[in-house]
């Protein structure tokens, strides 16, 4: 299984719609389209398809299609982002480490239309964090003058899609109401696992479950009693490829955040969605990391809150912001470290959501029935020119990582990113459970039978050697001495 990873690539183009610099053989939109300043994503994209040898023959000729195989025309492909949120939570801005970057979505885009030949549709589709801005996003990301641009040089329409039914509203992360969203045009489908799901093993705590809302009642009904339903967008499920465009980053609850954790994206009501079970492992929990006293006071105090707070209607919206002062004082804030939530390495509960939804589109097909083979076509380009890490994926901190790292399997890209980011897989339950054995494989190699390939390398790199790029990615503070390569522990102040 192979791996492509291109690596010197630093910077982005500040300019939509971010065409190359150069016009490569068999760049589709016209040389006099070219821009003017260097185009490092376009570039890594375009290095990481030829390292991954697609159509060889091809290469440095106007017919070079290096997506044929996955894209064929009169294709519906779905361009999957991670756009999970305009604002990170304690810093100014997004600082091109939050979210994948236009110019990245834009190679991407450029080398679908090549394998489409003009035939079929291309759709822009996420479903954001639930207080997110899908307007300012499309402006972070240049989405409508690409499409404007697509428009006017071939008559080609690129849509793009906001999955969310409806959007909430948050002050100082107290969710104070929701205003409905147009959401997938093509509506949802109910994809029940079953017991194919990653949680029938632990049917029994399944009690415990908390999801993105106040509401546990509406999660736990959705995985309950042998069901196991997520809500998946049928324009997702209707795709006959999609392209996974993951951003390189940590994440509190899963250790990273790229390929396979970007498919929270394809659900579309967050609170279907398991992120931590209540209470501490010794409970059946793993929404904190021991059995304090503090902990038990703050279940209390969490579980009057979620049962009263969206009771009180507009008064809410007064008190959210003196109410989360109030407990930050007390009990600690998860944003600098305090572990909670399933903010930490212990988290059982999340790389099971992430690993269902890998499965629901690998194998359901448009219906949302699960099929014995894979029901659509594959492929992973991910942006990790500059990454984020700690405190992700909410709030990172910008890693000027320069790599652009591709390939058709979710997860032998995830465990090469994981490997750059100089983070051990086998201490990531989301890589590690990947290869367990399973009725809906993901995989069909072992994690030793994955190559990499780099420029200026004659031979495949094993995972191993990728550890000498030195990127050192620092983890968020739950999974500190806890994920990395060479086991450094965790600092002494961390507060769990």
């Amino acid at each position: 299984m192979e791996v492509a990873v291109s690596v010197g690539r630093h910077g982005y183009p500040s300019q939509p719609p971010y065409s190359p610099a150069v016009a490569w053989p068999e760049y589709p939109l016209g040389r006099e389209t070219c821009g003017t300043g260097a185009s490092p994503a376009y570039e890594g994209v375009r290095e990481a398809l030829h390292l991954l040898g697609l159509d060889a023959e091809h290469y440095g000729e106007r017919c070079w299609n290096p997506l044929a195989e996955v894209v064929h025309p009169g294709d519906t492909v779905v361009l999957k982002p991670n756009f999970i949120r305009d604002f990170r939570e304690t810093q100014a801005g997004h600082a091109d480490c939050l979210i994948t970057h236009g110019s990245v979505i834009r190679a991407a885009l450029d080398y679908v239309y090549i394998a489409l030949k003009g035939q079929g549709r291309i759709i822009i589709a996420d479903a954001p964090q639930n207080d997110a801005d899908f307007d300012t996003i499309r402006r972070i990301t240049g989405l409508d003058e690409i499409g404007a641009f697509y428009k006017q040089r071939v008559g080609f329409d690129v849509e793009v899609y906001d999955l969310r039914p409806e959007k909430a509203h948050k002050i100082d992360g107290i969710m104070v109401g929701h205003d409905p969203l147009p959401g997938d045009p093509r509506g949802y489908v109910k994809v029940d696992l079953g017991s194919r799901s990653m949680f029938a093993e632990i049917e029994n705590l399944c009690r415990l479950i908390y999801g993105a809302e106040y509401d546990t009642d509406e999660i736990r009904r959705h995985h309950t009693g042998g069901v196991h339903e997520y809500l998946i967008s049928r324009t997702v499920l209707e795709a006959d490829c999609v392209i996974n465009l993951p951003k390189l980053k940590t994440h509190k609850k899963t250790g990273i955040t790229i390929c396979m954790k970007n498919l929270v994206g394809i659900n579309g009501n967050k609170n279907w969605l398991p992120h931590h079970r209540l209470g501490t492992p010794a409970q059946g929990g793993d929404q904190f990391a021991d059995d304090r006293w503090v902990h038990h006071a703050e279940r209390r105090v969490m579980a009057w809150f979620r049962r009263l707070f969206p009771l009180l209607g507009p008064v809410r919206a007064v008190l959210a912001r003196p109410l989360k002062t109030c407990g930050r004082r007390a009990f600690g804030d998860t944003n600098a470290d305090t572990i909670r939530s399933g903010n930490w390495y212990g988290n059982d509960t999340t790389w099971r959501m992430v690993t269902d939804l890998n499965r629901i589109l690998t194998y359901a097909d448009r219906n949302g029935c699960l099929q014995d083979i894979p029901s659509r076509r594959l492929f992973c380009l991910v942006d990790g020119i500059v990454g984020g890490e700690g405190n992700g994926p909410l709030d990172p901190t910008p890693k000027a990582a320069g790599v652009v790292i591709a390939g058709a399997n979710p997860v032998a890209v995830d465990l090469a990113c994981a490997r750059v980011m100089g983070f051990d897989y086998e201490r990531l339950p989301l890589l590690r459970q990947a290869f367990s054995a399973h009725m809906l494989p993901l995989v069909t190699f072992r994690p030793g039978e994955v190559v990499c390939r780099l420029a200026d390398h004659d031979s495949e790199l094993p995972l191993a050697d990728l550890g000498a790029l030195g990127l050192h990615f620092m983890p968020h503070f739950g999974w500190r001495g806890h994920v990395e390569l060479d086991g450094i522990r965790a600092s002494s102040d961390i507060r769990t």
